[in-house]
């Protein structure tokens, strides 16, 4: 059947993911060593990958191209990464930071006495993030690369609880019972983090029409024990950002009734590369002065493949020394504090490509576009009976819709299974309790989603739907009675 117009964007604006810099944008060359700041444009990537490849041949001969087959029998049986609408999770990126990637794959991360420049490269992008992020002191922010944001989540938390625990051996008070409090919808890397670090997780449960952390009942689950919070900037099960600076004006109060400080770490996995560049006014980051750490993804909105995630502190006093090891290692000395320790330096080259590939206008118009078509597409699918919306795409490029109450015959898990027949993964999944009658499907749309995808999936949406809503089967007739003697 012919593809609908979707309304979502011209090919034109969404195919190209940023314009060429104009003539009165400096080229990369020109700008000046060491980057620590986000350029204001883009530059083209030509001239970044030749700049960032310049730096790396500071730290020696760059290995030879690495020529791999692939195993293409096995692989075919993969789904189209470009299909999937359930990860959060970078899926295209330009050739030319590929081809960094290749180039650098073998350098391990933890052998900072024989890779200088891509430790130079880690500490740029941390500073610049501090910036992003509004540091009030971006030279003191204390930050580090991880292997994703679930890693970066759990340092965060293991310096929340030794925070906590130097608070109270100095009061003279057991360290016994730490306790940390989060809306019920935090991902699974929380869950691991309290069980695997012994902290009992105190989750503050849905409410019908509030799917995540608000200041109305957070404070009935703190007390002295409450080593922090945990506020998600862009939730997985509806794609909307907890209200950070409502959340600490409420343990503001807390803390004037109490004496009780308790800090606030955000978990900004996608959200903390989206808000900077569209929601500039929002109150999330270390402006506020109760956030003490943050974590995101740079395999996500950052446009890196999986998987690299990002950890920073506001200042030296949210990171305690003790946690911070100097590793000796293969002759040269530095500090290091992550859960493993040997990685391939290359998702850190491709992080400071991304950012100087794109500057800050580059990445602004990345997320917009992935806003605007996130927002056409609820529209949209809000006009096809009997969908109705959860959230709406307005915040992180991502929304849930749901069957309205009462449809009978289908199920989104039925509406899943047929949209994975045709190619696209869309996942269905029920809310927590006491939400659990809510089931929902979630779309997540990033960078290489084109107009003429989105067209596709709203044809096969519209289809599927159309189906399977008429399709329902007809009841088989009532059973005879039994004549008994």
């Amino acid at each position: 059947m012919p593809i609908p117009h979707t309304d979502v964007m011209t090919a034109v604006e969404f195919d190209i993911p940023t314009p060429p810099p104009g003539p009165d944008r400096p080229p990369v060359d020109d700008l000046l060593l060491p980057v620590d700041e986000l350029p204001e444009s883009s530059s083209p990537p030509e001239q970044v990958s030749r700049r960032v490849r310049d730096e790396l041949m500071l730290d020696g001969n760059a290995a030879p191209e690495q020529v791999s087959r692939r195993v293409r029998d096995e692989l075919m049986l993969d789904g189209n990464a470009r299909l999937n609408l359930a990860t959060f999770v970078t899926t295209w990126m330009e050739p030319q930071a590929r081809q960094l990637m290749a180039e650098t794959a073998e350098k391990n991360l933890a052998d900072r006495a024989e890779y200088p420049q891509i430790t130079a490269m880690e500490e740029r992008c941390v500073r610049m993030l501090a910036r992003l992020w509004h540091a009030p002191y971006p030279e003191q922010v204390r930050g580090c690369s991880t292997t994703g944001s679930s890693e970066a989540a759990m340092l965060g938390g293991l310096a929340l609880k030794r925070r906590w625990q130097d608070r109270r051996r100095a009061q003279g008070k057991d360290t016994a019972r730490p306790n940390l409090v989060m809306g019920a919808n935090v991902q699974v890397c929380w869950k691991k983090f309290a069980n695997y670090f012994e902290v009992e997780p105190r989750y503050v449960p849905m409410e019908p029409g509030r799917y995540h952390l608000t200041p109305d009942t957070l404070t009935a689950y703190c007390d002295d024990n409450t080593i922090g919070v945990v506020t998600v900037l862009g939730s997985t099960f509806d794609g909307s950002y907890e209200p950070v600076a409502d959340i600490c004006l409420a343990l503001d109060g807390y803390q004037a009734a109490t004496g009780t400080d308790i800090p606030v770490h955000v978990d900004g996995a996608s959200g903390a590369l989206v808000a900077p560049f569209l929601d500039p006014g929002l109150l999330w980051d270390f402006q506020l002065e109760r956030v003490a750490s943050i974590n995101t993804s740079g395999h996500k909105y950052g446009h890196v493949f999986p998987g690299l995630g990002w950890a920073l502190w506001r200042d030296a006093a949210a990171l305690p020394d003790d946690l911070v090891f100097e590793v000796d290692y293969l002759g040269g000395r530095s500090p290091s504090f992550t859960l493993n320790f040997s990685r391939p330096g290359a998702h850190v080259v491709a992080q400071y490509y991304s950012f100087l590939r794109y500057g800050f206008d580059g990445l602004r118009d990345l997320a917009a576009q992935s806003r605007t078509t996130a927002r056409a597409l609820a529209t949209r699918i809000q006009r096809i009976a009997p969908w109705e919306l959860v959230t709406d795409g307005s915040e992180l490029p991502a929304f849930a819709f749901r069957l309205a109450p009462g449809t009978e015959g289908v199920t989104v898990f039925d509406v899943s299974q047929a949209m994975r027949a045709r190619g696209w993964h869309l996942p269905a999944y029920t809310f927590p309790a006491p939400c659990q009658d809510v089931s929902v499907l979630r779309l997540v749309v990033r960078t290489g989603f084109t107009a003429e995808l989105a067209g596709m999936f709203i044809a096969d949406l519209t289809e599927v739907t159309r189906r399977l809503h008429t399709a329902r089967p007809t009841p088989p007739p009532p059973l005879a009675a039994l004549n008994t003697p």
